[in-house]
């Protein structure tokens, strides 16, 4: 450059303080927004779409439950009409009698009406008793019946034809409708017809005639189903605090049997689902999955149609939990969010800015100091004073380079090369150091998990001990006091123990599962063909209530060293699942065996049985604790505390199965030194 030419002056934009200044605030205040922005969208839409999963999962328990009882009233009206009793009382020809034993089922059943009637449709007996002699016989699953084949749907039955029945069922047909917001409007103000679980069976009459059986139970006001549905779909604990489930059932848009509330006390029974809702529904036969205004609020809801017997929609099934604490919920979620990031921007902008000062300061000045030697200042430095970090050192070097700019400039370039190794091998200790830190914080964090899952449970059982210990002293002090009034309720008593005994069982099985050797007992030698033995006894009475066959294949000539009590434990476990998947009877086969495996010598234990067998998604997790098929029994443990028993004693325990084929567990343990 010419002595006197002036250096051309950088833009701003160009300069190392807005460069630096971009790096330090880039990162935080623009592309971290964009970033959390585009993550909480997709978490928003994500977590509507486990909502909406979770309500479908919700109507498919309604339904099921809808569809059981459909099951099980056909299946109940067909065995009456079946039954040795039924047959000998028709036979007999005695009305009175016939007319008492329908009322004794009907009532046992929980059927709202049951009556016989000839081919014709002319009633022969009921009950209760009709009010009419004739009542109409064109219903399909009556027609059905004629045929020889029992049948069962729902149907909508007149209040004229509920009043020829009872006018008991006509009274509770009957609903006032109530003035519903979004609801379609209609002409009428009551809702006089009843939706009714309606079965028939073919059955023979005195003289060899043909007859129908036909029991029935309406739904309208019909609380207790309706909450059992809400029971088994929102149970204790499955929906957050504040938020409820909810279910009902509609003839056609009106709520006929439900659990919403239009307030304190009062059900909503008689209020209309929304226009909306209803079109969906009704009009075009889809399920609505989605959010929708029930009554008075918005609710995560599914509704599906309901046909009848004549394949006409009359009606639909709903379940639905409230939305609003889910919505706060989010709200919440994206507040803290909001919040720790302005917190996180307020601590972290000033220090970027105190770094970025700290380095563009410094070489602004080394700037100046060359731009200056540049237009002929040979005595110009840069003035740093102490070398505090890299670039101060470089200033450093600067000022003596000015000096001596020919020989330092070899020197200056191995420093610079020393400097990116140590830099760089600095780097590799603290990546690897991150590394271990992050796999020491992860073992941690299992291991608190396990501690307070140990804890919790220990606490659970303490404080469910506690209850079940004062119910059982307080049962033995009521039985004492009836004294021999006690045998009326013999068998309440027997349930009532037998429940509190299976209480007690689930909490030690809860202990087994969390706290495994702290059960762990006595380890002996012993054979397990006489183990076997020991356990036969035990679920003999499930095997002569199945209608089950034992054959033994005893092979094993070695002994086992594990505790006796463990060992029957898991053996009556596999049996009891065993004679649970053979409902129709069938075959057991019990087998030991010596078996040697990696080279040690051990004995294998088979139990297998010749019933349902289990699918591959059920294979895959038949020994997770929790997990299980019986959606009324068991603990879902059971399997998972036999793995940890016989993995304790360095065994192995496994399965084959085969859907419809049956099913195999080996469990396999080294013999006793």
């Amino acid at each position: 450059m010419p002595s006197g030419a002036q250096p051309a002056r950088t833009k701003p934009w160009h300069s190392v303080r807005f460069r630096l200044l971009a790096i330090a605030l880039l990162p935080t205040l623009v592309i971290l927004p964009l970033l959390l922005g585009v993550t909480m969208a997709r978490w928003n839409a994500k977590f509507d779409t486990m909502l909406i999963s979770k309500v479908n999962g919700d109507l498919t328990i309604a339904h099921q439950y809808l569809a059981r009882i459909l099951e099980t009233t056909n299946a109940q009206v067909l065995a009456l009409g079946g039954a040795a009793r039924f047959r000998d009382t028709v036979d007999a020809g005695s009305g009175a009698e016939l007319a008492a034993l329908l009322e004794e089922n009907r009532s046992a059943l929980g059927l709202d009406f049951l009556y016989l009637a000839d081919g014709t449709g002319t009633v022969e007996v009921s009950a209760p008793e009709f009010r009419a002699a004739t009542l109409r016989s064109d219903w399909p699953i009556i027609a059905s019946a004629r045929r020889g084949e029992a049948a069962t749907a729902l149907d909508i039955f007149s209040n004229d034809e509920l009043a020829a029945i009872a006018e008991p069922l006509a009274g509770r047909a009957r609903l006032a409708l109530v003035p519903t917001p979004n609801a379609t409007p209609v002409e009428r103000d009551v809702e006089t017809r009843g939706m009714v679980v309606h079965s028939a069976s073919p059955v023979t009459l005195a003289g060899g005639r043909a007859g129908v059986l036909v029991g029935g139970i309406v739904l309208n006001q019909n609380l207790d189903f309706i909450d059992t549905i809400n029971a088994l779909v929102y149970r204790e604990a499955s929906l957050p605090e504040g938020s409820q489930g909810t279910a009902t059932l509609f003839l056609d848009d009106v709520r006929i049997s439900t659990n919403v509330r239009l307030f304190e006390g009062r059900r909503a029974l008689g209020t209309r689902v929304s226009a909306e809702v209803r079109s969906a529904v009704l009009d075009e036969g889809r399920t609505w999955l989605d959010s929708a205004f029930v009554v008075n609020d918005r609710y995560i809801s599914a509704y599906e149609p309901i046909v009848d017997s004549y394949g006409k929609r009359v009606g639909m099934l709903y379940v639905g939990f409230l939305e609003a604490p889910f919505t706060q919920a989010k709200r919440q979620t994206l507040l803290l969010i909001v919040l720790t990031f302005l917190a996180v921007t307020a601590l972290t902008v000033p220090l970027f800015l105190r770094w970025a000062g700290s380095i563009f300061r410094p070489l602004e000045r080394m700037t100046g100091t060359i731009a200056r030697v540049e237009g002929g200042d040979l005595g110009a430095r840069s003035g740093v004073a102490a070398a505090r970090d890299e670039i101060g050192r470089v200033a450093l070097h600067l000022d003596h380079l000015l000096d001596l700019l020919q020989e330092r400039d070899r020197q200056l370039r191995e420093w610079n090369e020393e400097l990116n190794a140590r830099v760089e091998e600095r780097t590799r200790e603290l990546r690897l150091a991150n590394q271990q830190l992050e796999a020491t914080t992860r073992q941690l964090i299992m291991s608190e998990k396990l501690a307070a899952i140990g804890e919790i449970t220990a606490g659970v059982a303490h404080e469910i001990n506690n209850p079940i210990a004062v119910m059982q002293g307080n049962l033995e002090v009521i039985r004492n006091a009836m004294g021999r009034k006690a045998e009326l309720a013999k068998t309440e008593f027997r349930l009532l123990d037998e429940q509190i005994m299976r209480i007690s069982q689930i909490v030690t099985k809860l202990l087994q599962f969390a706290k495994p050797e702290e059960y762990a007992g006595y380890v002996e030698r012993h054979s397990p063909d006489d183990v076997i033995g020991d356990c036969l006894p035990l679920v003999q009475h499930l095997l002569n209530k199945a209608r089950i066959a034992v054959i033994r294949e005893s092979a094993a000539t070695r002994l086992v060293a594990m505790n006796r009590t463990e060992l029957q434990q898991v053996l009556v476990n596999l049996l009891v699942n065993a004679i649970q998947a053979m409902p129709d009877g069938g075959q057991v086969t019990l087998g030991t065996r010596d078996e040697d495996r990696d080279g040690s010598r051990g004995i294998a234990v088979t139990v297998a049985d010749t019933g349902l067998g289990m699918s591959e998604e059920v294979m895959a997790r038949v020994f997770d604790p929790f997990f299980t098929t019986k959606r009324r029994e068991g603990t879902g443990l059971g399997l998972s505390i036999s793995q940890k028993l016989v993995t304790r004693q360095g065994g192995k325990i496994s399965a084959v199965s085969e859907a419809g084929r049956g099913t195999v567990f080996t469990v396999w343990l080294p013999e006793a030194e």
